[in-house]
C-alpha cells in the first residue's frame, strides 16, 4: 500500500505559510550566489566551497513580517526578534501537537521556500536515531507527493554519514535543492569527523563546506538539543536561520504558529483519548516494594522506594527514601508485613548495577518490585487490551482499517528470556498474552475476528546484542544497537498497515516511546511493575495520529478515532498528570484567559471590516481585570457570572458591541476543577494591630490552657461490645480488580473524565497468612487473650483467607470504634498547671495559599487579611461571620494548636469573639468546629470521637465549644 497525503489541510497550510511569509519581499532567484575562499559575496567564479543561501530583505522588513504573521495567528507580537543575543542566526518556532503532521509541514515548507525564493540548502537536525530514521522514511514516502506538487524539482536528500564525507562537497557545490538529515551527536563534539582536517578535502574540515552555504536549519524536537554543546553545534553550521518544530518546546523563540493539544483535539486532528484503568482494590496484604531510583545524594547513598504505609484511613501506597540501616517497618508506620527482614543492608550505586539489599537477602535493582498484586494487574491489563482490540476489529470490519495495539514493557526478559544455552523461552508477559488471547478468541462473539493463529499476531521490537539476543535498550546503549531496532520498525511501516500482514500486537521496550508512531495504533498498554513513570504525553503520543485505510487515505470518523490507554492507575490520576504535563510542556494555562484571546474579533465600520489586533485585545483584557472579572494571571474570578440577569462586562463603549463574543471566549476557560498550580497565590499578612489588640489577647488567654486525660473502661464489656461490632461487618470478599473505562475531554478549562464502562473480577491473593494477632495488637494495643476471645466469638475467622489485610483492617477498625465509644464515657480531662499554647504559633505558621482557598475578611475582623479555608462549608461560614455585626473577631486556629485525645491529636477549627447580650462591654469567647451536617452518621467515627473529646477538653477550661454547620448556629 502507499500512504497518501492531503495537500489542502488548512491548519498545515497556515503552519507552512507562517514560515514562508517571514521572507516576504525576498526576490526569487536572488538567493543563488557563489562564495570565494575569503567569503566575499558576489557572482564570481565558482570555487570548491560551493553555492549558498542569501537573504536580501532588511531586518526591519523581517521584523514587520514576523509581527504581522504572529498577529494573524493570535500570538502576541514580539517587539524585537528574540534569542539573537545568545543564538547564532534567526530562530523561529512552530508548535504542533503530536500526530498532526509536523514532519510533513516542515518538509513541505522546505519545498515552498525553494520554489518561492530559490533557497536551496537545508539541514534537518534531529536528537535521536529514531527521529532520524523517521525523517528519512518520510522523505522517501513523500517524494512522489512533493514531485507532483512542485513540478518535479531537481534535488537530493540524504542522511549524513561520516564515512561518506564527500557527500558534503556535493551538498555545498550543487545548484539544486539539497536536504541533509543529521543527528546532533554527529557534530556536537570536537572529536567528531565533522571537525577533522582531511586530505581528500584539500586539508579542509567538512564543516567548512556546510558553513559557506548559509544553510536553513530545521530542528526537530529542539527541546532535546538545548544543552550548551548542542547550541554550539547548531551555531557551527553558520545557519541563515533556524526553524524549530515540536509539540513541547522548552524555549519559544519568535513563536510563529501554535497548534496546541486543545486546538488539535477540538478540530478532530487527533484521536480522542480513552483510559481503561486497571486497579487492584484492598490488595495490601503482602510486603510491597518498588525501587524508583538509587543515587548518591551529597555523599549519602539513598534508595527511593514506593511502599505501603499505614494511615488513619487504612493502608495506602506512598513514597519513601531510605539509607543504610533504615527499616521499612518503621517507614511504613510499622506495618506487620515489613516486620521481619526489611532493614536496609546495602545500597550499591555502580552504574548499570545499582541495587538495594535488605537484611532478608532480597535484592532489588531500579524498577524492580514485589507485592502489590503487580502480576495480577499486569495480566488484567493484557486481557483488557486484547478485549479492546477485538472490539475495535469487530466494530470496523469491512472499513479497510488495520488495528494495531502497542505494549510498552520495562524489562525485555518479561517478554522473551534466554537459558544458559542461549535458547529463547517465552517470558511471563508473552505467556499471559497467548493464554488470555486464546481464551477470548475461543468465545463465539470473537470468532474469526482475527483469522490468524496467536503465534503470528504478536512480536517484539527490541535492540539486539551481537548474538542476536534481544535486550533492554539501556544495556550497553549505543547508536548502532538502537539503530537495528528502529530500522526494523520504521521500514515496516506500510507492511504493518496492511490487512494481509498478521501482526497486530507489538511489544517494545519503553525506549520506543519516542520517534515511532503508527496511525493505526488504537490501544496502548504500559506494563510496568508500578504506576507508569512514562510521561503521559509520550504514552498517548504514539497513538494520536488519524488512522489510514488500505488505500493509504486518512479516515476522519469520531466514532472510530479513539485511542485507549490501558493504565495501572486511576483515570483521575491519569487526567491530573496529563493536565500537569500540558501545562509544563506545552505552555497551556488551563482556566487562564490569555491577553491575545480577543485578537481577530471583527466589526464593520463604513462598510469596511476591521479586525481587533493584539493591542486592542490586551486593552480589553486589562479592562476585564480592572473590573474584577479576571485575576492578574487571567484566572476567571467569581464576579464573572453571565448567567445572572442584567449582567454586563461594563467595557468601554468602543468594545461594547463585542460583549457577547468576549463572554463566549471567556467561557471556554471556565472550569472549577482545574489544576491549582497555576492559580493566583497569596501570602497572608499578619495584622499586628488586631493581633496585639485586647480582643485577641483576651480570647487567647481564654482558650490557651493545655490539658491531659485519663481513660478507664471494663475489659469484659469491651469484649462483648467488640464481638457485636465485628459480627456486624459486611462480608469480607476476595480482592477485586476493577477496570474503569473513561473518555478524557480536553478543553481550555481543563481535562474532564467521564466513565463510559466498568467491570470487576475477583482474584486469589492469599499466598501466605500474616500474624493476625500481632497485627491487631499493634493496631488496638489490647492483649492477645482479649483479641483471641473477640475473634473466636465473632464467628468470622473463615473470611480471613479471602483478603487477609482487609479482614485485619476491618476488625481493627471495629474494635477501635468500640474502644472510642467506651473511652468517651471513661475519659476525664484535667488542666496542666503552667502549660499553655503560645500565641506565637500564629507567627510561626507559613500561610501561603491559593485564592480559591481563601476568604477576604474585613481589616478589624481577623488577624490576617484573608482566612484560609478547606471546604465550601468553611468558606460560607467565614463569609457569614465576616458579615455579622455581632462578631467582633474570628480566627482559624493554627495547625499546631492540637488537643491530646485517646485517638490522636485534634486541631479545632475556629476561635470567635462575639458581643454579648448587653452590648460592647460584654464579650463571649467561643470555639467552633465546622462540618457540612449536624447528622452524626455523616461523620467518620474518628471525626465524631474527636469532637466529643474536644467538648470535654474545652469544658474543663471553661470555653463554649460545639460543632456547627453554619454561622447562624453561633
Amino acid at each position: 500500500m502507499k500512504l497518501k497525503f492531503d495537500p489542502n489541510l488548512e491548519y498545515q497550510q497556515k503552519a507552512i505559510q507562517s514560515i514562508v511569509d517571514i521572507f516576504d519581499g525576498q526576490p526569487l532567484g536572488q538567493s543563488e550566489y557563489e562564495v570565494s575562499l575569503n567569503n566575499q559575496v558576489g557572482f564570481i567564479e565558482q570555487n570548491e566551497l560551493g553555492i549558498g543561501n542569501n537573504l536580501l530583505i532588511s531586518d526591519e522588513q523581517l521584523l514587520e513580517n514576523v509581527q504581522n504573521i504572529q498577529e494573524r495567528n493570535k500570538i502576541h507580537p514580539v517587539p524585537e526578534l528574540q534569542g539573537q543575543e545568545f543564538l547564532e542566526g534567526m530562530n523561529f518556532t512552530i508548535e504542533m501537537e503530536t500526530g498532526t503532521g509536523k514532519t510533513y509541514v516542515y518538509l513541505r515548507t522546505i519545498f515552498e521556500l525553494n520554489q518561492k525564493y530559490g533557497f536551496k540548502k537545508f539541514i534537518i537536525v534531529v536528537p535521536s536515531v529514531a527521529i532520524r530514521e523517521g525523517t528519512i522514511k518520510s522523505l522517501d514516502i513523500m517524494k512522489e507527493h512533493f514531485a507532483t506538487l512542485y513540478n518535479n524539482p531537481a534535488g537530493n536528500h540524504f542522511m549524513y554519514d561520516s564515512s561518506r564525507i564527500n557527500q558534503l562537497r556535493q551538498f555545498a557545490s550543487s545548484n539544486e535543492l539539497q536536504i541533509m538529515v543529521i543527528n546532533i551527536d554527529s557534530f556536537n563534539k570536537d572529536t567528531n569527523v565533522m571537525f577533522k582536517e582531511m586530505d581528500r578535502l584539500n586539508g579542509r574540515q567538512p564543516i567548512e563546506f556546510i558553513q559557506n552555504t548559509n544553510p536553513m536549519v530545521i530542528m526537530d524536537e529542539p527541546q532535546n538539543m538545548e544543552q550548551e554543546a548542542s547550541k554550539n553545534a547548531i551555531s557551527s553550521l553558520n545557519p541563515l536561520c533556524t526553524f524549530r518544530y515540536s509539540a513541547t518546546h522548552r524555549n519559544r523563540y519568535n513563536l510563529m504558529y501554535k497548534l496546541d493539544p486543545i486546538q488539535a483535539y477540538e478540530l478532530g486532528l487527533v484521536k480522542k483519548i480513552e483510559v481503561a484503568s486497571v486497579i487492584a482494590e484492598d490488595s495490601y496484604h503482602a510486603a510491597y516494594i518498588k525501587v524508583r531510583n538509587i543515587k548518591n545524594q551529597n555523599g549519602t547513598l539513598k534508595a527511593y522506594l514506593s511502599i505501603h504505609k499505614d494511615t488513619e484511613d487504612g493502608p495506602k501506597e506512598g513514597n519513601t527514601t531510605v539509607t543504610h540501616g533504615d527499616d521499612i517497618f518503621d517507614k511504613s508506620n510499622q506495618r506487620t508485613a515489613y516486620q521481619d527482614g526489611y532493614k536496609v543492608a546495602e545500597i550499591n550505586i555502580r552504574e548499570g548495577g545499582e541495587f538495594v539489599e535488605f537484611s532478608n537477602g532480597k535484592r532489588f535493582g531500579i524498577g524492580d518490585s514485589q507485592g502489590g498484586l503487580t502480576d495480577e494487574v499486569m495480566r488484567y491489563q493484557i486481557r483488557t487490551t486484547i478485549e479492546e482490540h477485538l472490539e475495535k476489529e469487530k466494530r470496523i470490519k469491512g472499513k479497510g482499517l488495520k488495528v494495531l495495539s502497542l505494549f510498552f514493557i520495562d524489562s525485555v526478559a518479561n517478554y522473551r528470556d534466554y537459558d544458559e544455552d542461549g535458547i529463547a523461552h517465552p517470558g511471563k508477559i508473552q505467556r499471559w498474552f497467548e493464554e488470555e488471547y486464546k481464551k477470548l478468541a475461543e468465545q463465539p462473539y470473537y470468532e474469526d475476528v482475527i483469522p490468524y493463529p496467536v503465534e503470528q499476531i504478536h512480536d517484539g521490537y527490541f535492540a539486539q546484542d551481537k548474538d542476536g539476543r534481544i535486550k533492554d535498550s539501556w544495556e550497553n546503549r549505543s547508536v548502532s544497537a538502537d539503530e537495528d531496532a528502529y530500522n526494523l520498525i520504521m521500514k515496516d511501516k506500510e507492511r504493518l498497515l496492511s490487512l494481509d500482514e498478521p501482526l497486530r500486537f507489538i511489544f517494545s521496550h519503553s525506549a520506543l516511546r519516542e520517534g515511532w508512531d503508527n496511525p493505526n495504533v488504537f490501544q496502548i498498554c504500559t506494563l510496568n511493575e508500578s504506576k507508569s513513570e512514562i510521561k503521559k504525553r509520550q504514552e498517548i503520543g504514539r497513538g494520536l495520529r488519524i488512522p489510514v485505510n488500505q488505500e493509504g487515505e486518512r479516515v476522519f470518523d469520531d466514532r472510530i478515532n479513539r485511542v485507549t490507554i490501558v493504565a495501572n492507575e486511576s483515570y483521575d490520576d491519569f487526567a491530573k498528570q496529563l493536565q500537569n504535563e500540558y501545562e509544563e510542556d506545552a505552555g497551556i494555562t488551563f482556566g487562564m484567559v490569555p491577553k491575545s484571546e480577543f485578537i481577530g474579533l471583527s466589526r464593520t465600520k463604513d462598510e469596511e471590516i476591521l479586525k481587533l489586533g493584539a493591542e486592542e485585545s490586551e486593552k480589553i483584557w486589562k479592562q476585564l481585570q480592572d473590573k474584577g472579572f479576571l485575576s492578574e494571571e487571567g484566572a476567571i474570578l467569581s464576579k464573572f457570572s453571565p448567567e445572572k440577569e442584567d449582567f454586563s462586562l461594563e467595557l468601554e463603549e468602543e468594545y461594547g458591541e463585542f460583549e457577547a463574543e468576549i463572554i463566549d471566549a471567556i467561557h471556554k476557560y471556565d472550569f472549577n476543577n482545574q489544576v491549582k498550580k497555576k492559580r493566583d497565590r497569596r501570602e497572608l499578612k499578619l495584622n499586628k494591630q488586631v493581633y496585639l489588640g485586647d480582643d485577641f489577647r483576651q480570647l487567647w488567654d481564654k482558650i490557651n490552657q493545655k490539658t491531659r486525660y485519663r481513660v478507664s473502661y471494663d475489659s469484659q464489656q469491651l469484649i462483648d461490645e467488640a464481638v457485636k461490632e465485628v459480627k456486624k461487618l459486611p462480608k469480607i470478599e476476595k480482592v477485586k480488580i476493577h477496570t474503569y473505562k473513561t473518555e478524557q475531554d480536553i478543553t481550555h478549562s481543563g481535562i474532564e473524565s467521564t466513565i463510559v464502562g466498568q467491570r470487576m473480577d475477583e482474584v486469589e491473593t492469599a499466598r501466605y497468612l500474616p500474624d493476625i494477632i500481632a497485627y491487631l495488637q499493634r493496631q488496638t494495643e489490647l492483649t492477645r487473650s482479649t483479641l483471641v476471645q473477640i475473634l473466636k466469638r465473632s464467628g468470622r475467622l473463615a473470611e480471613f483467607r479471602n483478603n487477609p489485610q482487609k479482614f485485619m483492617d476491618d476488625v481493627a477498625s471495629s474494635i477501635n470504634a468500640t474502644l472510642k465509644d467506651m473511652m468517651l464515657d471513661g475519659v476525664k480531662y484535667e488542666q496542666i498547671e503552667g502549660q499553655i499554647y503560645e500565641m506565637h504559633l500564629f507567627e510561626e505558621e507559613e500561610l501561603i495559599s491559593y485564592l480559591d482557598n481563601l476568604v477576604k475578611v474585613d481589616e478589624e475582623k481577623s488577624i490576617y487579611d484573608y482566612v484560609e479555608i478547606d471546604s465550601q462549608v468553611e468558606r460560607r461560614f467565614a463569609e457569614q461571620l465576616n458579615d455579622r455585626k455581632d462578631i467582633k473577631l474570628f480566627v482559624k486556629l493554627p495547625r499546631k494548636f492540637k488537643v491530646d485525645t485517646p485517638i490522636g491529636k485534634y486541631n479545632p477549627d475556629w476561635a470567635i469573639v462575639k458581643k454579648g447580650m448587653y452590648g460592647e462591654q460584654e464579650k463571649v469567647y467561643l470555639v467552633k468546629e465546622t462540618k457540612g451536617s449536624k447528622d452524626k452518621s455523616q461523620l467518620r467515627p474518628s471525626e465524631w470521637a474527636k469532637i466529643q473529646f474536644g467538648k470535654k477538653h474545652f469544658k474543663e477550661i471553661g470555653v463554649d465549644y460545639d460543632w456547627v454547620s453554619s454561622a447562624s448556629e453561633v
